[in-house]
């Protein structure tokens, strides 16, 4: 894409794909929502489990709603096969232990999304896989990390942070050491970056997120070629059960529909809200980034998430409390826009269940910033920094 954002790949028609043959000429694809298919013959039944031929038998392994949406997401991002999760985390753990082993070590980018992270940090050292992070903006870095890894773990921009990486560069570094690269697209999503273009193995999604659009679903996708994503089909998938429904892959259908224009709003008031914050006096800093630098080669747009950090003095429970249209509220990526103190997180827990240990200022905050419209938002916004300014004062 350009600037403007321009579709070089037609995205209106990949997004409705296969509508033409809808069953009743329906303009909604209809649920296939089963749990299995009979056969009509021993002869097919026997020729399918001898995998001869194709076709859905138990919803857990094939289902067609299932199908339709990984081969639409497959497309979005230029990929030969995609796989639905029930979750982002079961397509990111599915992933991880399909391509690692007990004794082998992955390389991370730092300041990844904090469920990811406790996974590496939890069930893998238990596994005996070790993982080592590398800041993505230093090169000379990832690659002293990368000989004898078994895979390269990414997500550009990071989480919190917002680090945006040249995905390319790191990309052809893993692939010069004989390492397989993943990477966590949920934030830019196909719309404004399409890592397998660039060099990237696989690409994860919580399609819980931007995907889906509408904060009611939860599900996960991964894309990649037909020999990766069919060995984690084959290695994981089956085994961990965290298959994608029926009814959750059709809600994802429809959310890709709008993607593209949902993106471009949510790219054009976040940003906004974002330059607005970052001349508040109140504002030590704005982690988006879409502000200073220009974009890393291959990311093409940005979403509607992004951090800042206020001074001591402005109270942040207050600020939280005193916002209207902000919502507290974990998760983003819907038509609703949230808030999130890093404080509150950093209290979860202590050791690997911190945000300390990602590197969070306490007083950073997240936005979401969603659909309701940028001067509205803004006006709560500055209201309750107000607010919570006053409060210091006081």
């Amino acid at each position: 894409m350009t600037a403007d954002h321009d579709d070089p790949f037609d995205v209106a028609r990949l997004v409705v794909a296969h509508d033409e043959a809808n069953a009743y000429d329906a303009v909604v694809p209809p649920i296939a929502q089963t749990s299995l298919f009979t056969f009509s013959s021993y002869a097919e039944m026997e020729e399918t489990y001898r995998g001869l031929k194709v076709r859905p038998t138990y919803t857990r392994g094939l289902n067609p709603t299932v199908r339709m949406f990984e081969e639409k997401l497959a497309e979005l991002e230029v990929a030969e096969d995609a796989l639905g999760f029930a979750s982002g985390m079961a397509a990111i753990s599915s992933t991880v232990m399909t391509f690692t082993k007990p004794g082998d070590r992955i390389v991370c980018v730092r300041h990844v999304y904090p469920d990811a992270y406790r996974l590496f940090e939890t069930l893998l050292k238990r596994w005996n896989v070790a993982v080592t992070y590398v800041d993505g903006r230093d090169e000379a870095e990832v690659e002293a990390a990368l000989p004898g890894a078994a895979l390269f773990y990414m997500e550009s921009p990071t989480s919190w942070t917002m680090e945006a990486h040249d995905v390319g560069a790191l990309a052809a570094l893993a692939r010069r050491h004989g390492v397989l690269t993943a990477i966590d697209n949920s934030w830019a999503t196909p719309i404004f970056q399409r890592p397998l273009t660039l060099g990237v193995d696989l690409v994860l999604h919580s399609a819980s997120k931007y995907l889906g659009g509408h904060s009611d679903v939860v599900a996960g996708v991964v894309a990649g070629s037909k020999a990766l994503i069919g060995e984690i089909r084959r290695t994981a998938y089956p085994y961990l059960g965290g298959k994608l429904s029926p009814f959750d892959a059709w809600l994802l259908i429809r959310g890709l529909r709008t993607l593209p224009l949902r993106m471009k709003a949510h790219e054009a008031s976040a940003l906004e809200i974002a330059r607005r914050l970052a001349a508040h006096d109140a504002v030590v800093s704005v982690a988006h980034p879409g502000l200073g630098n220009a974009l890393p080669t291959g990311l093409e747009g940005t979403s509607g998430l992004f951090s800042f950090t206020v001074r001591d003095d402005v109270d942040v429970p207050t600020l939280a409390d005193a916002l209207s249209l902000f919502k507290l509220g974990v998760s983003w990526g819907g038509h609703e826009s949230l808030v999130v103190p890093a404080e509150v997180v950093r209290k979860q827990a202590a050791g690997p269940n911190s945000a300390i240990d990602f590197g969070v200022d306490a007083r950073m905050i997240r936005l979401h910033v969603g659909l309701e419209g940028t001067d509205a938002l803004w006006r709560d916004l500055d209201a309750a920094i107000d607010a919570a300014s006053n409060k210091s004062r006081a």
